[in-house]
């Protein structure tokens, strides 16, 4: 029997409908990790923590980056476990703890051995970010939302995932399903 996952978004990008009512999550951009029926859960990839880079993080942590190494923000993955943290990453790099598949091209990982790489210019992976925090969802709680309109789901691509121009993520995810946020109306409702 084939196990039909179809209806799961995990490597999908949630965008916030305006007038979420939680400004949390005010014109947040997710990259949902996972998803079953069980729970949802992913991180914000454009809210940078202010003044917090990868290279100061980890040097918090004890790892010493190398120069050009770690230049990029952390990001505020959600308000969920803000003292944890994760690296999203393409799978070109296969850490040596294990992580987790988010799809075919990606990874999360949450490991010191990872963060050590990335303390390195070389060695690391095509693609990488760190977030601290993740957005997390209940049994059936996402697909609620999604249905009262709280979310619009899209593809990503590496320059909405990986792109360091943050403020424009959510209007540039908008235009990619063909929505504009001029038209967005603040008011939740139904057709």
């Amino acid at each position: 029997m084939v196990d039909d996952q179809s209806h799961y978004l995990a490597g999908r990008l949630l965008v916030a409908m305006p007038g979420i009512g939680d400004p949390r999550f005010e014109r947040a951009v997710i990259l949902l990790c996972a998803h079953d029926d069980d729970h949802a859960m992913g991180l914000a990839i454009n809210r940078p923590v202010e003044g917090l880079t990868v290279a100061s993080l980890l040097g918090q942590l004890g790892v010493t980056a190398e120069d050009g190494a770690a230049t990029a923000a952390v990001l505020q993955g959600g308000p969920v476990q803000p003292e944890r943290g994760f690296v999203l990453h393409t799978r070109d790099h296969k850490p040596d703890s294990e992580g987790s598949a988010v799809d075919d091209d990606l990874m999360l990982t949450a490991s010191r051995e990872i963060l050590e790489v990335l303390a390195k210019p070389r060695g690391k992976p095509r693609k990488a970010l760190m977030a601290v925090g993740y957005a997390g969802w209940d049994a059936g709680q996402l697909e609620r939302e999604i249905k009262d309109n709280i979310w619009l789901t899209c593809e990503p691509d590496d320059a909405l995932v990986f792109g360091e121009d943050h403020a424009r993520k959510w209007e540039r995810a908008l235009a990619k399903i063909g929505v504009s946020a001029a038209s967005l109306s603040t008011l939740p409702g139904r057709a």
